[in-house]
């Protein structure tokens, strides 16, 4: 907390920890960390007091690994979670030929620490992860260097950053140097967001059968990943008409019941072995883990993992399984949603103190009164939006709640551009903030002053920048050599011509250091 500009109390830190440890196991995992973070810095800790954090095994100690670290500071990580780490990468980049070479990685040993430094391996995973984030023509793969692995390192980050990853206290240089536990809190992070992408109701639409009495969608949208996993687990064993039911993703699945009725419910048609429930857990797990290879799911954890509770890797398993097989019809009647607090966490991060958290109605909502508070919600969303200056005409708190698109995106996009202008502005550190043409006459200063055939910038509305060409003239004027530009073609014909320029400048902008959180659709389409 130290390191990230928070001094807590011990006590309090105690507490904290106590409230994240939900399947409490004992260990604070990274997340759970981020979580204990937001809260500090939302003003709302609210937690109850319990002593936690007991030494475990399996957990290998590193000592202090930077100028900053404190006298005697450790830091460990679960040799468990790299070797499910390890083993999952194995198969998820198997196919990938860049990366052949690599593979496999030893999960037995720490080969993974030094397989990634040179930022390869990470590039394809975040790929593989969300795919076309990174432009492949902007990894250095062949004849590396210290800089070009740097560089490589620097896509990765900004580009694991863009697809929600949280970045903290980490940076190119402590990947190249192996720090064995931030590499895995990335890689966990990375795995997190691949594993957890279909778990969404625009990808599985049957997920509102998880809905109980008297809930609404929303209700359901505001569930993390986790919680939704678990009731997916207990919508199964309903189905099967079995009592059990689960809270967490460690003691409740130690027995491998859980998972034997599991597996014969989403699978029923593969021959899946018999399972025997006799005294032993561990044949009980290895029983367990051969009928999940039968199905093509065998990944993360080992019978070890699952009679130990290991809950981060007993949630990958079932994360894998249902994204092989989610196992839950569409219902006839399609269903739109929309979450208004986003909205109001985004203006209080551009302005903050804008947003009088006291007016906010809080969850959970109660079936009786709740769609009311949540148009409360939405109407004191646009009221601090006109507070900003923000062009709201014709859109109103019942607009927002009926999920009326156009509308959303403009107040969104609103938000997005003020929170960009509050970036530049902090950075010139001038009193008002920053204009249009202020950042125009900038760019368009370093195309002319380094491009042999400069193109102008009109507008951020201007169609010559639809081929990127001006975009990378000015990545190749803050960046001598960035751009390659046999890669890229200068006289586009179609959209795929321009949309393979805009592919290419956003991974080269993200690799010399800029976050860019645009898709190279708004740069097709010369959206301002």
């Amino acid at each position: 907390m130290k390191s990230v500009g928070e001094s807590i109390p011990g006590y309090k830190l105690r507490e904290m920890i106590a409230e994240v440890d939900r399947d409490k196991n004992g260990t604070i995992e990274f997340d759970e960390f981020i979580e204990m973070l937001k809260g500090i810095r939302s003003g709302k800790v609210q937690y109850s007091f319990q002593a936690a954090v007991k030494a475990k095994s399996g957990i290998a100690k590193k000592g202090g690994t930077s100028a900053t670290s404190a006298e005697g500071t450790t830091h460990s990580y679960s040799d468990a979670e790299k070797v499910g780490f390890v083993d999952y990468i194995n198969n998820w980049l198997r196919d990938d030929e860049d990366v052949q070479k690599m593979l496999p990685i030893d999960s037995a040993s720490d080969a993974i620490f030094e397989v990634v430094k040179d930022g390869i391996l990470l590039c394809k995973m975040i790929n593989a992860a969300v795919p076309n984030t990174i432009d492949r023509r902007t990894i250095n793969l062949t004849k590396l260097s210290l800089y070009t692995k740097h560089e490589n390192c620097i896509l990765a980050l900004n580009s694991a950053k863009s697809i929600g990853c949280c970045i903290v206290n980490i940076g190119a240089e402590d990947i190249t140097k192996g720090k064995e536990h931030l590499i895995l809190g990335l890689l966990w992070q990375v795995i997190r967001i691949g594993l957890f992408a279909k778990i969404d109701l625009a990808e599985v639409p049957g997920l509102v059968r998880l809905l109980r009495d008297g809930e609404t969608i929303e209700d359901l949208r505001a569930l993390s990943p986790e919680d939704l996993l678990i009731r997916w687990v207990n919508y199964h064993l309903e189905q099967d008409g079995s009592m059990r039911r689960i809270k967490n993703f460690s003691g409740d699945i130690k027995d491998s019941e859980v998972y034997s009725i599991l597996l014969h419910q989403i699978a029923p048609r593969n021959p899946l072995g018999y399972i025997s429930l006799g005294p032993d857990h561990t044949q009980r797990a290895e029983s367990v883990l051969r009928n999940a290879d039968v199905i093509g799911c065998r990944a993360f954890v080992t019978p070890n993992d699952i009679v130990k509770g290991n809950s981060k890797l007993n949630m990958a398993f079932v994360a894998n399984l249902f994204n092989h097989y989610p196992a839950l019809e569409p219902m006839e009647e399609e269903i739109e949603y929309i979450e208004e607090t986003r909205k109001k966490r985004l203006e209080d991060m551009i302005q903050p103190g804008i947003v009088d958290w006291s007016k906010v109605n809080q969850r959970p909502f109660k079936q009786m009164g709740g769609n009311m508070k949540r148009i409360e919600n939405c109407n004191y969303a646009v009221e601090v939006g006109r507070q900003m200056k923000f062009s709201l005409v014709g859109i109103g708190g019942n607009d927002i709640n009926a999920g009326v698109k156009t509308l959303i995106l403009a107040l969104v996009w609103q938000l997005m551009r003020a929170h960009s202008l509050k970036i530049l502005t902090d950075l010139t550190g001038q009193d008002k903030p920053i204009q249009d043409s202020e950042i125009l006459d900038w760019a368009n200063q370093m195309i002319q002053d380094n491009a042999e055939n400069p193109v102008r910038i009109g507008s951020f509305k201007d169609p010559t920048l639809a081929d990127s060409i001006a975009i990378l003239q000015v990545i190749e004027a803050i960046k001598k050599g960035s751009v390659k530009w046999d890669n890229v073609i200068m006289k586009p014909q179609t959209e795929e011509d321009r949309m393979l320029n805009a592919q290419y400048a956003l991974s080269l902008g993200r690799r010399v250091g800029a976050p860019f959180y645009s898709l190279p659709e708004d740069i097709v389409e010369s959206e301002a």
